[in-house]
């Protein structure tokens, strides 16, 4: 993927301001856009779209193919009449700076329930052929996880613990609870329905003000999803439904016993067999809803790190090829060019660059990573070559303030020496950092663009709770940032070439 010089800021949906307690797809969320485009962005980074389970993590999704319901905006559907100004009466007082899953996810399927209910009674002919087409157009995945979603509703638990025909996903088994469970499985497909709706609605108005969305893949899926339940021949699962080897990363510099992430993994055999058809799904579901595609955790397509269900840590597994270039030529086949980052972080061997190279995918560059430890470093700016993606930090990172004030007096030292700063202004020293390197892309998390601390981080990886909830206020998307982060994209090239032609001959945009 080869990309003129570019950058933006990455920001999931939920962070975004609302009163309804979690952001949303309506009208903060086209202010952020106008707020990239105003500054001369074209890129908005999100993180996994889909419907998020126990510790609300985007990369623990219920369906690698659904939307997260919780990104309806409750304004939009007042605004269609699908909700009354008495149905947000009771709204609670949520936290403007967090998330409050607890609180907010029932409230929010509360309002979704009341307008299903109105849809139902009230929808025009023209709606309900809407919503039926995008039931057609989408029973591939739509039936399995409507119903899945139905079930969880109905018997709670993970799918293995239901009735044991229903868990193995027969067909008689699953027909009969589709008509049993009708009027839920309805419920969760209308559900999709707002979602997709929305979304595509906000899609293209940022696309109008030439922001492109870059999305994000997770490699593996959740074990108690739609995903597994629906297609457990793709997964190493035993006769009792358990995977008998899950995902991992081995020991290394920052962990002794490795991680062990406990996603079941793919029979790479069996989608080989099969022309890789789910992959080529999933990857053609995700591009109808984003311009570009992060590959998270891309070395484990050349290979991963298997290890044995049961295991309390992750020591004892070993290295597994992946599927490598056959998968790829499989998906350029059936999708065209591929418009992917791939995520190459961490401990990255010669297959891994190999492979990446050899379909043009860039990738990624951290600058937190940069400084301390061997002085030859990847990361440093000054060894980048062009295609790849440059970051301050990501969403496991710190802020670049919380990092600056927790290193050692060595990196800080180091850091000083490198930028020819002192170090005052840290966040604004990286994104300028990281806007004149040659990468194609630069991206900053908010966070860093605002100059906020710890306090602001996403996800501490590791930490069992507290995760994924920051979320930033109105009066924090300074104008001021905003006319900083455009001076400094006109300065080091990445403006949009019709935004650099009429500015070159002195005329409005």
């Amino acid at each position: 993927m080869t990309e003129p010089r570019t950058s933006g800021v990455l920001l999931h949906p939920t962070s975004l301001p609302s009163r309804w307690g979690v952001g949303d797809l309506g009208a903060a969320a086209m202010t952020f856009v106008d707020f990239l485009a105003d500054a001369g962005q074209q890129r908005w980074q999100v993180m996994p779209l889909g419907p998020t389970g126990y510790g609300d993590s985007p990369y623990q999704s219920f369906s690698s193919f659904a939307g997260n319901p919780l990104l309806i905006s409750p304004d939009l559907l007042l605004a269609e009449g699908l909700l009354a100004d008495e149905d947000l009466a009771d709204a609670p007082r949520f936290p403007d700076d967090a998330v409050d899953y607890g609180a907010v996810i029932p409230f929010k399927q509360m309002l979704l329930r009341r307008s299903f209910a109105r849809f139902s009674e009230t929808a025009s002919d023209e709606s309900r052929q809407e919503l039926l087409a995008f039931r057609h157009a989408n029973t591939a995945w739509l039936e399995d996880f409507a119903l899945f979603m139905a079930l969880k509703q109905a018997l709670g638990g993970a799918w293995p613990e239901w009735e044991p025909s229903l868990a193995r996903h027969e067909p008689a088994a699953v027909a009969q609870a589709l008509d049993e469970h009708a009027d839920e499985v309805a419920f969760q497909v209308y559900a999709q329905f707002q979602f997709f709706r929305q979304w595509a609605r906000l899609r293209a108005y940022a696309n109008e003000r030439g922001v492109k969305i870059i999305g994000d893949i997770p490699i593996f899926v959740a074990y108690d999803s739609a995903d597994v339940w629906g297609s457990r021949e793709l997964f190493y699962l035993g006769e009792d439904l358990l995977p008998t080897v899950v995902a991992g990363v081995p020991p290394d510099y920052f962990s002794a016993t490795g991680q062990l992430w406990g996603n079941p993994l793919y029979r790479w055999d069996v989608l080989d067999r099969q022309g890789y058809d789910w992959w080529i799904e999933r990857l053609r579901a995700v591009l109808t809803l984003v311009d570009i595609v992060r590959l998270d955790h891309f070395r484990g397509f050349a290979a991963y790190w298997e290890v044995p269900a049961g295991e309390e840590t992750a020591i004892n597994g070993h290295w597994i090829a992946g599927p490598g270039a056959a998968l790829f030529e499989a998906v350029g086949e059936a999708l065209g060019s591929l418009p992917i980052i791939a995520e190459d972080l961490g401990v990255i061997t010669p297959d891994v660059e190999a492979l990446r190279d050899e379909f043009g995918f860039p990738g990624m560059k951290v600058l937190q990573f940069a400084f301390g430890g061997a002085p030859v470093n990847p990361y440093l700016p000054h060894t980048y070559e062009r295609r790849c993606v440059v970051y301050t930090g990501t969403h496991d990172n710190d802020t670049t303030l919380g990092w600056w004030r927790t290193i050692n007096a060595s990196d800080r030292e180091h850091v000083q020496l490198y930028l020819g700063r002192s170090g005052e202004d840290i966040s604004w020293d990286f994104i300028r950092l990281a806007l004149a390197s040659v990468a194609d892309t630069a991206i900053m998390p908010l966070q860093d663009v605002l100059k906020l601390g710890s306090e602001a981080r996403m996800n501490t990886p590791g930490r069992p709770a507290g995760n994924w909830g920051w979320r930033y206020t109105p009066e924090q998307l300074d104008i001021f940032a905003g006319a900083r982060l455009r001076q400094l994209a006109e300065l080091y090239g990445r403006l949009a070439p019709v935004e650099e032609e009429a500015r070159a001959a002195n005329e409005p945009v």
